[in-house]
């Protein structure tokens, strides 16, 4: 198994050489500005469920026509669902001081709520706004009443800030939603 390794290695080599490179482009978080009570302790964030273009690696961007335009070498930094669950549960535990963390539930003792999310949309476009939409859930493991809702937010960027620019309105409309859901679904 020993030289197994070199050939890996050399093959992978050979890959990314022929493949060019990718720009990776990460989400910074923007500045939580605001506390939010919430009714709950400790909240899990389920896996969020986002439409094909939102989870795929590619930057996708919606024309005046209502086309997806993606290049195959302007990428998310790391995996959309994943990043969109972390981005979600980090800026929840920031507005609320609550104890939250994405699926799967790390701590000992079971959350008091789940936290679930379907996206409809999460997409930039040309326009200058990043919009999202879709459907929340709320499930309660004490006894108290399940919730759900609809959101439709916006936040506006600049359109020739290029991906830099679409990445963080991603990270502020997350903000937003997670400050949304915080006000409308966790109290």
């Amino acid at each position: 198994m020993t030289f197994l390794k070199p050939t890996l290695i050399g093959v992978a080599l050979t890959l990314t050489a022929c493949g060019g490179t990718s720009d990776l482009y990460p989400v910074i978080p923007p500045a939580v500005t605001e506390t939010v009570r919430i009714g709950f302790r400790s909240v899990e964030v389920r896996d969020v469920s986002l439409p094909a273009y939102a989870a795929a690696d590619e930057i996708a961007v919606q024309d005046a026509n209502g086309k997806l335009i993606t290049k195959g070498d302007v990428l998310w930094a790391d995996n959309p669902e994943r990043a969109v669950a972390l981005e979600l549960a980090r800026n929840l535990a920031r507005l609320s001081g609550a104890h939250v963390a994405s699926e799967p539930w790390p701590l000992e003792a079971f959350p008091d709520a789940r936290l679930e999310v379907r996206f409809e949309s999460l997409v930039a476009s040309a326009d200058g706004q990043f919009r999202t939409s879709g459907q929340y859930f709320v499930g309660v493991t004490t006894g108290r009443r399940e919730r759900s809702g609809f959101f439709e937010l916006a936040v506006p960027f600049d359109p020739d800030g290029g991906p830099q620019a679409i990445a963080s309105a991603r990270g502020q409309v997350i903000l937003d939603l997670a400050t949304y859901i915080a006000r409308n679904g966790l109290r």
